[in-house]
């Protein structure tokens, strides 16, 4: 079952960042869908801020080198950006396969096409007309239950 909820600011988005990087754990994947200017990013870099415990890390975008990877005190976490990736074939290239083995979060995950984690958390930010941000999640229903998401937007 999806959980939607409205995100008011920037603040609401790193919010839900850093809940849900208290809930991952290695082989987990994170799928961030949403147009661009959506707060994809923004998500991502708040998650991997939290989830290695380093809130001053610095977090580029991985347009370009299509995955960046970073230590965490429990594992690697890596962050795919597939917006440029020509099709799922180029992710053997990239790692993916090993990624796999601790939390991967990715931006533009349609391009994963037969690789989606069927376990993966689903994130889908959409921009509404007043510039708010309505998030849908849709996975780790257990996890999602137990995680204290009050507080972080407001449920739809």
């Amino acid at each position: 079952m999806a959980r939607e909820m409205i995100l008011r600011d920037e603040d609401a988005t790193i919010r839900l960042a850093i809940k849900l990087a208290e809930s991952a754990q290695a082989g987990d994947a994170i799928l961030l869908s949403g147009p661009l200017g959506a707060g994809k990013s923004l998500f991502a870099r708040a998650f991997l801020r939290a989830f290695c415990h380093a809130p001053h890390l610095e977090v580029p975008s991985p347009t370009y080198t299509l995955v960046q990877s970073y230590e965490s005190p429990s594992c690697v976490v890596s962050h795919f950006d597939l917006w440029r990736l020509g099709g799922p074939d180029e992710l053997e290239e990239l790692g993916w396969d090993e990624a796999r083995e601790g939390v991967v979060l990715v931006e533009w995950p349609q391009k994963l096409e037969d690789l989606l984690p069927e376990d993966a958390l689903k994130l889908e930010i959409r921009v509404l007309a007043d510039g708010q941000r309505q998030a849908r999640l849709a996975g780790w229903e257990d996890r999602l239950k137990e995680a204290d998401l009050a507080g972080v937007g407001t449920d739809v």
